[in-house]
């Protein structure tokens, strides 16, 4: 969609999200409710956003080993995720380049598996994991005597990268490296490193009745302690003394310290969140006294705990929809630890509570924001992370260098320090 081509309802849009980025914090509000209910706006997100950034997937452990590959569904794109025989992870699209078939298609194929090629179920083409030949064309059944070159044929491939153990995919074939943008994200978690981390369970709500935006800005706090998961989270982590650090870029961080009632002892001053598992060793007395939440725009979350962390991953299917995808995190030895398995299912019952709990309200809020076209709201200090949000949303979402220059002049720049 062109600028020339843009609908007034969209330039408006756009130019609210710009003019609210340039508000102070104290004087912040709230975006206009179409931005999260419009097909237009939408579309515009797709195209500068979700094409061009690096989207987390996947973890590393879901494709240990050679010839491992992962189905995934990101933003309409079939993609898999496969390691070849030296070790390297490929992301490459699962289209089949003769007549269009999926060729690991979900009705017949498991989303995990392992193979030495992939092949298409509809007429036997197949395609390469090996090294600098991965995604080209190895077989093609009875496709002689045409003009065919099956040396320049091969799957489409999109660039991949690892972070602390998590895969992220962008659809953008010149994209920058990710890891760059993180290096102080990196430095901040400090001690934690979930590289060895391994994926102990994982939950998919699909077709969640809510904008992306909604999901994501509901994440980003933790001031709805207080409403939402008065008896799970706030009983545990008070959202009054959530601590939000300061940050203008891409990523966040926040501390939500255990009540003192609900503290473990304490250590240095600092309360200690209780644990059914040893906690990671080298961990500060504030990394074991709460959960530490980092996100990442535009759609990563990730909850770390002193024995085990969440990451969760939101990716938009429509205007007004998205899926969710929740992961627990442990450090390989806690499957050997005594009370491991109680402990699993202790968390995963309480990842599910907190969800259900969420689910209520981002979908009150989206029938809310189909009811308030002009509506607007205020944010707490405690919201600082949706004041960033819209910074990074002007940014990206900008039409023109002109405009992107105006919203960098604002102090909406994409400052990568944190």
């Amino acid at each position: 969609m062109s600028q020339v081509n843009m609908s007034e309802r969209l330039k408006y849009l756009l130019g609210e999200t710009r003019r609210v980025a340039g508000l102070t914090l104290e004087s912040g509000e709230t975006l206009p409710p179409g931005v999260y209910t419009s097909p237009e706006m939408y579309e515009w997100e797709v195209e500068r956003i979700f094409k061009r950034e690096w989207l987390c997937v996947a973890r590393v452990d879901e494709v240990p080993a050679t010839g491992d590959y992962l189905s995934v569904e990101v933003i309409g794109r079939s993609i898999v995720i496969t390691r070849d025989e030296n070790g390297a992870l490929h992301a490459l699209s699962r289209v089949c380049r003769h007549r269009f078939m999926d060729v690991l298609p979900p009705e017949t194929t498991p989303p995990r598996g392992n193979l030495s090629r992939l092949t298409c179920p509809y007429h036997g083409w197949t395609y390469r994991l090996d090294g600098r030949y991965v995604g080209q064309l190895a077989g093609a059944p009875l496709m002689q005597g045409v003009d065919f070159d099956r040396s320049t044929c091969r799957l489409p491939t999109f660039p991949i990268a690892e972070w602390n153990g998590f895969l992220w995919i962008n659809l953008d074939p010149d994209a920058e490296p990710l890891a760059p943008h993180l290096q102080g994200l990196t430095d901040k978690l400090g001690s934690y490193d979930f590289s060895s981390w391994i994926t102990v369970d994982t939950m998919v709500w699909k077709s969640v009745a809510a904008n992306w935006k909604v999901a994501l800005e509901n994440g980003a706090e933790s001031y709805h302690h207080i409403g939402a998961h008065a008896a799970t989270l706030q009983l545990l982590m008070p959202g009054q003394n959530t601590r939000v650090d300061d940050a203008t870029g891409r990523w966040f961080t926040m501390l939500n310290p255990v009540s003192k009632q609900a503290a473990a002892g304490e250590d240095n001053g600092h309360p200690v969140l209780p644990t059914l598992l040893p906690p990671w060793p080298g961990l500060t007395p504030e990394q074991r006294s709460g959960m530490i939440v980092a996100g990442i725009f535009p759609q990563f979350l990730l909850a770390m705990t002193p024995d085990n962390a969440v990451w969760i991953r939101w990716l938009p299917t429509g205007p007004t929809t998205h899926d969710t995808q929740i992961s627990i995190l442990m450090a390989p030895e806690s499957r050997e630890a005594a009370g491991f398995e109680e402990a699993r299912t202790v968390y995963r019952s309480l990842v599910s509570q907190v969800q259900a709990e969420d689910m209520v309200v981002m979908q009150g809020v989206q029938r809310g924001l189909a009811e308030a076209p002009s509506g607007r709201g205020r944010f707490s200090l405690l919201e600082r992370p949706l004041w960033q949000f819209q910074r990074y949303l002007a940014l990206m979402l900008m039409p023109s260098e002109a405009s992107t220059q105006q919203c960098k002049q604002s102090g909406a720049a994409r400052s990568e320090s944190g």
